[in-house]
């Protein structure tokens, strides 16, 4: 294979050969493709697309390219992905609310991207928890208690690992081929039998229109299909944060006071929803409203809760986090973001709260940057609550230095205060298989 005719065939639109790609994933893991040949080649694929067949010969490539985990157990192991959002912290509730309604949930997850926050992050801001488990560790944990979140190895799925990397910097994140083949190759290759997909629509969405919501959700499902792994994608709006806080350690906070049963109502609704996908999708029930009940049972009476300190403890984290957030880290300044005047709150981009947290620190502008897991944001209003001139509508969570000022710029290109009060938009929008 000559990499620059495969490149000049793809950037002509023609299907590339299931060998094809898989000599060409073959020779950028094994380092005799540069950098440079595989980033033309996204590029082709950004513009050219591919087909329904290609997409899944890459998504079946990737997933050999290094480990991949398998399991003996006596309960359905189905896992959930969101495409990434601003205040997305589901998975720390669902993951061990899943698990005590009785399906296994290896969860491979990820760090932030961009103005998305990631679950690696948070959890992280939990004193002591570990990350990175061996082999033989994580598929003991995942049998003994139902759930463990990890990170992605350096041996698994490794082609993914570069090829995110490179897409991160070569603009070629948003194409619905490459995030199919990113997330089944993980998803399918962690051990997973089923799948949830959380694909995000909205202003602080990677997919802004339903339109190309849709467009990868109906991929993911037809991918998953072509390897034999069952997907189901519920579209959910990222037209304002997810919950109220916005930055590490704060997410974990409102996470457990979910898990405790309280929490802002559009987190538990978004979970317990979610939750009751992945039931169905185990064939542990058949019916969603009871699939609902079963996992609103288990995130009110403390069994969630009770899996989540069981996972803390067994990744080496302090689990007095559970019965004290306090332990979490803190100490910053706490300032006020203020109405300007009267009006009904409204989101002029969702965005703009990412990227503000993540002026903060919260995020990294770099992969060598470090996370502060303390700083954030934590939403005083939502959208269509009348507000007051000089009403707080955020609190700032951050350190000394001219990152606040940074943030508020932000925070002013986000918000809009208007006149009469904009509907407030569905949470759930619709649901694809």
């Amino acid at each position: 294979m000559l990499p620059a005719e495969l490149i000049r065939k793809k950037r002509d639109g023609a299907e590339l050969l299931p060998e094809e790609i898989a000599e060409f994933i073959g020779g950028y893991v094994s380092g005799d493709i540069p950098d440079y040949q595989m980033a033309a080649l996204l590029m082709a694929v950004f513009f050219q697309g591919m087909t329904a067949t290609e997409t899944a010969d890459l998504t079946r490539t990737m997933m050999n390219s290094g480990r991949t985990h398998t399991f003996d157990l006596n309960r359905p192991l189905i896992d959930k992905h969101s495409t990434g959002g601003v205040g997305d912290k589901v998975s720390l509730v669902l993951a061990p609310l899943a698990a005590a309604c009785g399906l296994a949930v290896p969860m491979v997850a990820g760090r932030g991207l961009g103005h998305t926050g990631g679950t690696l992050d948070k959890l992280q801001s939990i004193p002591g928890f570990q990350i990175e488990l061996s082999e033989a560790d994580f598929a003991r944990q995942v049998k003994d208690i139902g759930v463990a979140l990890i990170g992605q190895s350096e041996d698994f799925v490794p082609a993914d690992k570069r090829l995110y990397a490179l897409r991160d910097v070569t603009g070629t994140v948003e194409c619905v081929p490459l995030l199919c083949s990113s997330i089944l190759s993980k998803k399918a290759a962690s051990g997973a039998q089923g799948l949830v997909m959380d694909v995000k629509c909205g202003s602080g969405a990677f997919m802004a229109d339903l339109n190309g919501a849709r467009t990868l959700a109906r991929a993911l499902c037809s991918t998953g299909a072509a390897l034999g792994l069952p997907v189901r994608a519920v579209l959910t709006d990222m037209n304002q944060p997810l919950g109220r806080a916005i930055g590490n350690a704060l997410e974990v906070r409102e996470s457990l006071d979910c898990l405790r049963g309280g929490g802002p109502a559009d987190l538990r609704e978004i979970t317990i929803e979610l939750t009751a996908e992945m039931i169905l999708l185990g064939q542990l029930d058949l019916n969603l409203e009871s699939a609902r009940e079963t996992a609103m049972k288990a995130l009110d009476d403390g069994s969630a809760l009770e899996v989540f300190r069981r996972m803390v403890e067994r990744q080496g984290g302090d689990a007095n986090v559970v019965d004290n957030a306090e332990l979490l880290p803190g100490n910053c300044e706490i300032s006020d973001f203020t109405a300007d005047r009267d009006g009904f709150f409204a989101v002029k981009d969702c965005r703009g709260f990412g990227l503000a947290a993540l002026a903060l620190g919260a995020g990294r502008r770099k992969t060598s940057d470090e996370v502060d897991p303390a700083v954030g944001l934590v939403m005083r209003a939502r959208i269509g609550d009348a507000v007051s001139a000089g009403q707080p509508l955020i609190s700032i969570h951050s350190r000394r230095g001219a990152a606040l000022e940074e943030c508020r710029s932000f925070l002013k290109s986000a918000i809009s205060l208007v006149e009469r009060q904009p509907d407030k938009p569905p949470l759930i929008i619709e649901k694809i298989s």
